[in-house]
């Protein structure tokens, strides 16, 4: 089954790291990469660029807008994403806790939708 893991990340705590720590954390979690890809249950993975590069876009009552963002209630926004390959729920959650920044950030694990159904996605 697949899942799309969210890293959340406070980018103040990212900012905060020394230069060697932030070359360690990198180096692991290239490692880690590596190895998910190794046994296949890694997809894809990308890391986004500041929060401060992000843009909003919306369309309320046919009108649309774009505001700078995100604007979200917590310190913590998307850092990147993976995808992953993983036999249930319980494999999924462990893939994710081992994830360099789960340490400093959350991961959101979430089962991907075969497809977008008629009734409704809840």
């Amino acid at each position: 089954m697949k899942y799309l893991c969210l890293a959340y990340e406070a980018e103040q705590d990212l900012k905060s790291l020394s230069r060697e720590e932030w070359l360690a954390l990198r180096q692991e979690t290239l490692d880690y990469v590596a190895a998910l890809r190794e046994r296949g249950e890694l997809l894809d993975t990308q890391a986004l660029q500041s929060p401060t590069r992000a843009r909003v876009a919306r369309v309320r009552d046919g009108k649309g807008s774009v505001t700078d963002g995100p604007f979200a209630e917590t310190k913590e926004q998307i850092g990147g994403y993976f995808l992953i390959e993983a036999r249930d729920d319980e494999h999924a959650l462990e893939i994710a806790a081992h994830w360099p920044s789960a340490r400093i950030g959350a991961i959101e694990v979430r089962p991907i939708e075969a497809e977008l159904r008629e009734e409704g996605r809840y």
